[in-house]
C-alpha cells in the first residue's frame, strides 16, 4: 500500500507533537505499508484522518472489511487498544489485531458517514448515547490505565495559575467553584472503565443495517474513574439543539438528567464531576492562551449549579 500522507495530517502532528509529529507524519507511508504485508491487507476506499490519526479502510484475506488506525502512541492514545478489548465489542468498536510497538491497530469497520449527529431527533440521539454510556462504564478499569484521581490532582494543581491568567472576575469565581465541587468528589475517584470523549460524533453505525450493534462507540481515551466525568462531551455535542429550544438551561439540564437516569449515577456527584470536567476545558483552554471562560462551558455550569 502507498499512501499520500493528507497535508492537513501532518500539519496537525507538528503542531501538536512538534518534530516527533513531523517524523511521525514521514515515516505514515512506510508503515503502512509494513503493516499492510505483516497483516495481509489489501486498500478498500480512500483514506480518512483526525486530529492525529490516519484511517486506512482495508480488507482482511478472508475478504472482511476493516480499518487500519494509525496513530503516534502518546498519554491519551496508549490505553485505546486495552480499553476496546476489555469492552470487546459490547458498546464499542471491535479490535481485531494491534501492533504494541507502534500503536496501530486494525478495527472493524464502521460507517463514518452514519453518526449520532444525523439523527434527527436530539433527544433520541442523546438516549441511545446513554446507553452507550452504561454499557461501557459497567466495566471495571483494567490495569494499566490512568486514573481520574491522577488528573483530579494535576487539574487542582494547574488552578491558581489559570486564576491569575482569567482577566474577569466573574470567570475567577466560576473557576475557584468548578474547582471546589472537585475537591468534593476527588476522595472518590471510582473504578468504572471512561471512554473519557464520548460524543454523538464519536458514535458510528455498522456499513450495513442489521449488524451485530446498531450503534457503537469509537476513538475511546481511557481513564480509570467515575461515571459521572463521562458526561459533559455528550452535553456540548448539538449545541444547537440546545439552544434552538429557547430555554437553554432547562435544555441541558434535561439531557443531563436522560444521562445520569439511564447510567443510574446519583445526580448530586454527577453534578461536581461534569463541573470538574468543565473545569478541565476551562484549563485547557488557558494553556492554549485564552483568558475568559468560553461561552459552552459557562452555560453548561449555571445551568447545572443553578447559578
Amino acid at each position: 500500500m502507498t499512501i499520500r500522507v493528507p497535508g492537513a495530517l501532518a500539519a496537525s502532528l507538528t503542531e501538536f507533537h512538534g518534530a516527533a509529529g513531523h517524523a511521525w507524519a514521514e515515516r505514515l507511508p512506510a508503515l503502512a505499508a509494513e503493516l499492510t504485508e505483516s497483516w495481509d491487507l489489501r486498500p478498500d476506499g480512500p483514506p480518512a484522518h483526525g486530529v492525529v490519526g490516519l484511517v486506512l479502510p482495508v480488507r482482511r484475506a478472508d475478504g472482511t472489511p476493516a480499518v487500519l488506525k494509525l496513530q503516534p502512541v502518546d498519554e491519551e492514545t496508549a490505553g485505546e487498544p486495552i480499553a476496546l478489548r476489555a469492552w470487546d465489542g459490547r458498546g464499542a468498536v471491535r479490535l481485531l489485531d494491534h501492533d504494541p510497538a507502534t500503536g496501530s491497530m486494525l478495527l472493524e469497520r464502521l460507517d463514518p458517514a452514519r453518526s449520532l449527529l444525523a439523527v434527527p431527533d436530539d433527544l433520541a440521539a442523546t438516549e441511545v448515547l446513554a446507553g452507550l454510556l452504561a454499557e461501557l462504564t459497567s466495566h471495571r478499569a483494567p490495569a494499566g490505565l490512568r486514573s481520574l484521581a491522577d488528573v483530579a490532582d494535576g487539574m487542582l494543581a494547574g488552578v491558581p495559575g489559570a486564576v491569575r491568567a482569567l482577566t474577569g472576575a466573574a470567570d475567577r469565581l466560576l473557576l475557584a467553584d468548578l474547582a471546589a465541587a472537585l475537591r468534593e468528589v476527588r476522595p472518590e475517584p471510582g473504578d468504572r472503565l471512561l471512554h473519557w470523549d464520548l460524543h454523538h460524533g464519536n458514535v458510528l453505525a455498522p456499513p450495513a443495517p442489521g449488524g451485530r450493534a446498531a450503534w457503537l462507540a469509537i476513538d475511546p481515551k481511557p481513564l480509570a474513574g467515575d461515571p459521572g466525568f463521562e458526561l459533559l462531551p455528550a452535553l456540548c455535542n448539538r449545541w444547537a439543539d440546545l439552544t434552538a429550544t429557547g430555554d437553554l438551561p432547562r435544555a441541558v439540564r434535561r439531557r443531563f438528567d436522560l444521562m445520569t437516569d439511564r447510567l443510574g449515577l446519583d445526580r448530586d456527584r454527577a453534578v461536581r464531576w461534569t463541573l470538574a470536567r468543565v473545569l478541565q476545558n476551562v484549563l485547557w483552554d488557558v494553556e492554549d492562551g485564552e483568558v475568559a471562560v468560553g461561552e459552552v462551558q459557562r452555560a453548561v455550569a449555571e445551568a447545572l449549579s443553578g447559578r
